[in-house]
């Protein structure tokens, strides 16, 4: 069945049944459950050429990847897929060299003059994001996974990193740990800028110093956890204690403790984030590992919906949502020695 028969057969034009099947607000809720009753009874699905001609979309997302963060970014495109299955969206994904702001910013310019895309998900925003500011004067729908403070209107999604790292340190420091080593994300984006400062405020309630000798930045990669783990436990004194950024990253960290017969759980305890791997337990990891829980496919599933309804209307101030963080405690973690 075409279009305009389907139309005919409701007694409403093909424009009206287009936007209803497409969501937009302008169409009355009444109208939009009754195309969408007949459709679901009829069987009917439309021409996605044809909806896109009349609505003026491409019926795409689109994201930028930056190379060193594949493993999260994987599970955040599956999160997106889950949500996007059933709605003629495609996700078009731009790998992007790290640590590039001049070439980011072509990007997203080339991105939105091409017209490939309805609208682009942010990630790893910096404290005061150029990339927000130019989405937003280029007018292109926009949702950004994380947080930026630029003054523009934006949506966004965004875990509490902070309040997640400053529990994860004030339990290891109820622990009777003093030498707390962590291992943070990429500097100058703003997860670790609020992880820093949730870290800080830990220590500063104890009244500890803050040692910057204790502290180090890097992709998410068991390579970079080993490669700074290794180096914290040359110290003298070397830390008991650690808070890596990702589980990968504890994997890295494990491996160090081994490779100086160092024994998890006993002589150095590891708390990481983001637990909810489908091919990494933290249950099932020797010893399990304590985490503060986050999953990046439920927020790319959640960024998915969030986008969808900026396409169907929603003002971007209305969309701003902060996760909580879980801490769950597993044998990592013990008493200081």
């Amino acid at each position: 069945m075409k279009l305009k028969d389907f139309a005919k057969h409701l007694d409403l034009s093909p424009t009206t049944v287009s936007r209803a099947l497409s969501g937009y607000p302008e169409v009355r809720e009444s109208t939009r459950k009754r195309v969408a009753d007949e459709a679901l009874r009829l069987g009917y699905r439309p021409n996605i050429n044809a909806v896109r001609l009349v609505t003026g979309r491409v019926g795409a997302i689109g994201i930028l990847m930056g190379r060193g963060r594949e493993v999260h970014f994987a599970e955040f495109l599956s999160g997106m897929g889950e949500r996007l299955g059933g709605e003629d969206i495609d996700i078009v994904v731009t790998p992007i060299a790290e640590h590039d702001a001049r070439e980011e910013i072509q990007l997203y310019s080339r991105l939105v003059e091409s017209r490939r895309v309805d609208a682009i998900i942010v990630n790893g925003p910096r404290p005061d994001d150029e990339r927000i500011s130019l989405l937003h004067r280029l007018g292109m729908p926009f949702l950004v996974h994380g947080r930026s403070e630029t003054a523009v209107p934006y949506a966004w999604l965004d875990i509490d990193n902070e309040g997640a790292i400053k529990r994860a340190t004030s339990h290891l420091l109820d622990l009777g740990h003093r030498r707390i080593a962590m291992i943070n994300g990429r500097p100058g984006v703003t997860f670790s800028v609020h992880r820093d400062k949730g870290y800080r405020d830990a220590l500063v309630e104890r009244g500890l110093p803050f040692d910057p000798k204790l502290v180090a930045h890097g992709n998410f990669t068991d390579e970079v956890g080993f490669r700074f783990a290794r180096s914290f436990l040359e110290q003298s004194p070397r830390p008991t204690a650690f808070v890596a950024g990702s589980m990968m990253t504890a994997l890295g960290v494990y491996r160090a403790a081994r490779s100086l017969d160092l024994v998890v759980g006993k002589d150095i305890s590891v708390i990481a984030h983001d637990d909810v791997f489908p091919y990494l337990n933290a249950d099932n990891m020797a010893p399990s590992l304590s985490t503060t829980r986050s999953s990046m496919r439920a927020a790319g599933t959640r960024s998915a919906e969030l986008v969808l309804q900026l396409l169907s209307g929603k003002p971007p101030a209305e969309i701003h949502e902060l996760w909580p963080v879980e801490l769950i405690l597993r044998e990592s973690t013990g008493l200081a020695p």
